[in-house]
């Protein structure tokens, strides 16, 4: 039981159904798609949909889906809707015009904004209603307005200068002014609706064909970008075989590359070697444990994973014991390892939803449009603004995530999924770029090794490393004690206080024995878990 002097959330308990979002009328509108029969797939949709107008900085229709859906039978599927680069894309031309990385804020960040087929095929595969049903209150908001809350609006102000420079999305998420919006301020997005009614009324070709479509790639085209017609027509949404891993007699459950899924699995076969329960959960011990973890994971992601098709190792070969204790014997409890290379982690925006309905369907949804406000490029007929995830990629050339035509970059994104006793106890996700698979391990960490319900492992205070390099400084919220500081300067951890609070979790445990859900939701967002 949490202490109810400190100023904290209660966790949601539900019987019937749950939700959370990092948006307060996400939940709403989710929670009222359980409560008139729909299924935990229908609620997740029609959150994700309302997310991409409430908080326009972290998704919408211009970006990529990933989800973990586990049915009443105990099957767990994965699902892949991130899309491709143009398939006419050059590495050695892109590397001839002087390129050394991907610019995020052109076209040929652009990839196959794919989460709208997401939505669409798996409505018509496992969902209950249908697309024009779960668009609906995006729809509405879209047209009639809403307050713009807290959390969005002190995203929206650090973005104002790249959304200037192109019309579209001067036009759409400026004031007249130029101005980001204020908390409170009301928002109206006719043209996204017009795109919305378009795909509620004819489905993913109201998207992938027509006025979207050519509105897309001619925006695309305009800055400096590839993707056509015939890219936006070939988008694809593929099953994934989920890949899982032992945590202390739990079963924890990701997606397969191009996600860096299997990179949460490694920092926790690394940890389960250690007697993390016996350390302070909030002392220099545990978090130096879980950064040196994290750093020699990432490293492996930085040099390995890709589009799966390109990966010179697999996330089996990469878990196995000979790999993992060849990590684990470097991290010195005592002292932080010296530098072993700089590893690029951009950062990047999202939002995570998770629902469970009354049958036990358990969804663990993510959709993305990259960086903050995506690529800053939005579409002017139409109101699409463009996901950047084609940032993702490098141009060294023989590096397995370097570009190519037609190739998925590294994903971020990262649904996951936990069994306990052979069955699903928890749906969760954490929302934050580069963060997510280290969050991950927060969270089950905080679950497992120290026994807090979702709510109090979430609301935990978090340390990251500097999103510049794994050799960089530790990133740690002003909620980390001084003491804990000064035991990681001790250890040979340089750091600063992060600006921003790191990541965003939403979760949700299943008590099979006592009929019962339980729901969290992230402080640091303008979220909440709703049940019935």
């Amino acid at each position: 039981m949490r202490d109810f002097h400190q100023p904290r959330r209660s966790a949601v308990i539900a019987r019937r159904g749950a939700v959370a979002t990092s948006h307060y009328l996400s939940s709403a509108a989710a929670l009222e798609v359980l409560k008139s029969g729909g299924n935990a797939l229908d609620a997740a949709i029609t959150a994700a949909a309302m997310q991409g107008v409430v908080e326009p900085q972290m998704t919408g229709v211009g970006g990529d889906l990933f989800a973990l859906i586990s049915f009443p039978d105990g099957r767990i599927e994965g699902y892949n809707a991130s899309g491709r680069a143009a398939r006419n894309i050059d590495p050695e031309k892109l590397r001839a015009q002087g390129l050394t990385a991907i610019p995020d804020q052109s076209g040929l960040a652009v990839t196959v904004p794919s989460g709208v087929a997401g939505w669409c095929r798996l409505l018509e595969k496992h969902g209950t209603i249908g697309i024009d049903r779960a668009l609906a209150p995006a729809i509405d908001i879209a047209e009639n307005g809403y307050a713009v809350s807290p959390r969005v609006a002190f995203d929206w102000i650090d973005e104002v200068d790249k959304l200037a420079k192109f019309p579209g999305s001067r036009a759409y998420y400026l004031n007249s002014a130029g101005n980001a919006p204020a908390a409170g301020d009301v928002m109206t997005f006719p043209a996204l609706a017009k795109t919305l009614r378009a795909i509620a009324e004819n489905g993913e070709d109201g998207f992938y064909k027509g006025a979207v479509a050519d509105d897309i790639a001619a925006t695309v085209q305009a800055n400096g970008g590839l993707l056509d017609l015939e890219d936006l027509a070939s988008v694809s949404v593929d099953d994934m075989k989920p890949v899982s891993a032992s945590y202390r007699g739990r079963e924890v459950i990701e997606l397969p590359p191009n996600t860096q899924g299997f990179i949460a699995l490694l920092i926790l076969r690394i940890l389960e070697g250690f007697d993390l329960a016996s350390l302070d959960p909030l002392g220099p011990e545990r978090f130096h444990l879980e950064m040196e973890a994290a750093r020699l994971a990432y490293a492996v992601r930085g040099r390995h994973l890709a589009d799966p098709q390109f990966m010179e190792a697999t996330p089996e070969q990469l878990l196995g014991e000979s790999c993992v204790e060849a990590l684990r014997s470097r991290i010195d409890m005592n002292r932080r390892m010296e530098a072993f290379g700089p590893l690029d982690m951009p950062g990047s925006d999202t939002v995570f939803i998770t629902c469970v309905d009354e049958n036990r369907m358990a969804v663990s949804l993510i959709n993305s449009i990259f960086k903050t406000f995506g690529s800053c490029i939005a579409t002017e007929k139409t109101g699409v603004l463009l996901q950047n995830r084609g940032a993702g990629f490098v141009l060294t050339e023989g590096h397995p995530n370097c570009i190519a035509g037609g190739k998925r970059p590294l994903h971020t994104l990262i649904p996951g999924m936990m069994k306990t006793n052979g069955r699903l106890s928890h749906s969760f996700g954490v929302m934050g770029g580069q963060y997510q698979a280290c969050g991950h391990v927060h969270l089950i960490t905080n679950i497992i090794d120290y026994g807090m319900d979702v709510q109090s492992a979430i609301d935990f205070p978090r340390i990251f490393m500097d999103p510049l390099g794994l050799d960089a400084k530790l990133s740690v919220e002003r909620t980390i004690p001084q003491a804990t500081i000064e035991g990681l300067s001790a250890r040979g951890h340089d750091w600063y206080v992060a600006h921003d609070p790191w990541g965003g979790a939403q979760a949700i445990e299943i008590n099979h024995d006592r009929g019962i859900l339980i729901a969290g939701s992230e402080p640091r967002k303008d979220g909440c878990a709703l049940g019935y």
